[in-house]
């Protein structure tokens, strides 16, 4: 038994993890939750403001290319599964979330020593991001 050969819709791929690279831009921003994420990330105006004077472009890039990476192994799995609805999608989202998002995400509170709250609005970003790459990977 190989492994499953399917189409993906390579289109739907990148403009799924553009959309979910600007939804992150917004929620870590401080229009949303930037100040939260710094306060219990420890990082002071200071941090921030010497973050924003290096060039953001190799991070960016770089988690551009996870996200893409994360989108396409999404959308591969629904392809699998046969997975044509938006609910479906959603709910296999949700599973991979459970299942390895929030459960990973967990150590950095039982072994780094982060906070809840540091977790809490982490994990929900995965799992805002998870659940609309599942809606539009299977709507498209």
């Amino acid at each position: 038994m190989g492994i499953p050969t399917v189409d993906v819709n390579l289109v739907a791929v990148v403009v799924t993890a553009i959309i979910v690279m600007v939804i992150g831009a917004l929620w870590y921003s401080p229009l949303f939750f930037g100040k939260t994420w710094a306060k219990h990330s420890g990082m002071t105006k200071k941090d921030i403001a010497k973050t924003k004077k290096k060039s953001m472009n190799k991070q960016y890039f770089l988690g551009f290319v996870t996200t893409l990476i994360m989108t396409y192994v999404l959308a591969y799995f629904l392809a699998i599964l046969n997975i044509t609805t938006a609910r479906e999608g959603m709910q296999i989202a949700f599973w991979i979330w459970i299942g390895f998002f929030a459960t990973t995400q967990f150590g950095t509170v039982l072994w780094e020593g982060k906070s809840a709250q540091l977790y809490y609005l982490n994990a929900t970003h995965y799992l805002v991001s998870l659940l609309i790459m599942g809606l539009l990977l299977t709507v498209w």
